[in-house]
């Protein structure tokens, strides 16, 4: 269950800073490590896939350092889903923490 929670809240945060600026993998992987998670390529990648299989996500090629890679951003449905999970951590957070 503990692993369902915290891939949710990665999802989240992908989604955040997707919609603020593309992302990678890797920026992601830095970024939730600053947040406490342990996140393997094993772990993000196949979730940034599901996410744009999901529709949440799209992605482009982007050639940086003469690497390709790949850069996600968040579509309509992302961003709609994004603030249905800001509204809902915002009443849990509310009943959890007092206001």
């Amino acid at each position: 269950m503990i692993r369902r929670v915290l891939l949710g809240f990665m999802g989240i945060h992908v989604l955040h800073h997707a919609s603020r600026e593309g992302v990678t993998g890797k920026f992601m992987m830095d970024e939730l490590r600053k947040h406490g998670y342990n996140v393997s390529p094993g772990t993000i990648y196949p979730l940034l896939h599901r996410m744009e299989e999901m529709g949440l996500l799209k992605s482009r090629t982007e050639v940086r350092n003469g690497k390709r890679v790949r850069v996600y951003t968040t579509t309509p449905k992302g961003e709609k889903l994004l603030e249905e999970a800001r509204n809902k951590i915002r009443e849990l957070c509310k009943e959890l923490l007092g206001d």
